[in-house]
């Protein structure tokens, strides 16, 4: 067999290999074509980022909430899905199109690889626990690829002193970790670097005195006093016409909304809820 036939046949198995790690079906690809469509008229370049983000976050209002959207297929793969969404989802697929649009890039392949790089440590799809399970993960490994910045500490903000092993304690709870020991083993090291990092929230009862500080855009994560968990629940803060802050999320009670209460009261209603973390996506 020739050097150059060889080439040939390693370039179409890697190309195969790459098109089996991306599941997006036909219908998620219509509807990204038409949401760049619309969201390119709606943003514009002269538009503080946080402004941008909440206009793209709020193009996906009453899409339904789905779970587990990402659990899909026998192994890990980049899933593409704007017909359901999740609240980590949402909030990955809004900051995607929100770069997108800055960098005015429109194709779909530049918004996979966005999304593979939101998603996954360092930026690279490899495996079931290359994926940033744990949203304080999520945040810390975004902020060091430049994408966006913690600022839970700059207002008001206090370390957080807890142990994040909920998933390698709750096995069972997760389909491609409950019978797969690699994985498993992959979650436990992602867990004993995550506990090395410092992490703040904002208590719940500071948060009103703080709420002028937060802006439009930005991300909010909701920490919570259950053992072993980070993160309960995550959205996009978005300043509406009353003057207060409320949650733009992909609901549990069935579609993506702003919240009906400003984001202080909502999160009075939420059992187990400890507070907040809030991420500035950065601008430049």
């Amino acid at each position: 067999m020739s050097n150059s036939y060889a080439f040939l046949i390693f370039c179409f198995i890697m190309n195969l290999v790459s098109a089996q790690e991306i599941i997006c079906s036909a219908e998620d690809k219509n509807i990204f074509n038409s949401k760049i469509a619309e969201l390119k008229h709606l943003t514009s370049s002269e538009n503080k980022t946080g402004k941008n983000i909440v206009i793209v976050g709020k193009s996906f209002l009453n899409v339904p909430y789905v779970a587990n959207t990402l659990e899909v297929g026998t192994t890990e793969s980049l899933v593409v899905n704007l017909q359901g969404l999740d609240c980590t989802t949402f909030v990955e697929n809004v900051l995607a199109f929100s770069l997108l649009l800055k960098n005015e890039t429109k194709d779909i392949d530049s918004y996979t690889q966005l999304l593979e790089k939101i998603r996954y440590r360092d930026g690279k799809l490899s495996g079931y626990s290359s994926r940033l399970h744990y949203f304080s993960d999520w945040i810390t490994n975004n902020e060091k690829k430049g994408l966006l910045r913690d600022i839970t500490s700059e207002i008001g903000g206090q370390e957080i002193n807890k142990e994040i092993n909920f998933m390698s304690t709750h096995r069972d709870l997760y389909r491609f970790l409950k019978d797969n020991d690699q994985n498993f083993e992959g979650i436990k090291i992602s867990e004993t670097q995550l506990n090395q990092e410092k992490l703040c929230f904002l208590p719940q009862d500071r948060i009103k005195d703080n709420e002028h500080l937060i802006r439009s855009g930005d991300i909010i994560a909701l920490t919570t006093s259950i053992k072993g968990l980070d993160i309960t629940h995550t959205g996009i803060a978005t300043r509406e016409s009353n003057g207060r802050i409320h949650l733009l999320h992909a609901s549990t009670s069935g579609k993506v909304v702003v919240s009906k209460l400003p984001l202080v009261d909502y999160l009075k209603k939420i059992k187990n809820n400890t507070g907040i973390m809030i991420a500035r996506a950065i601008s430049k």
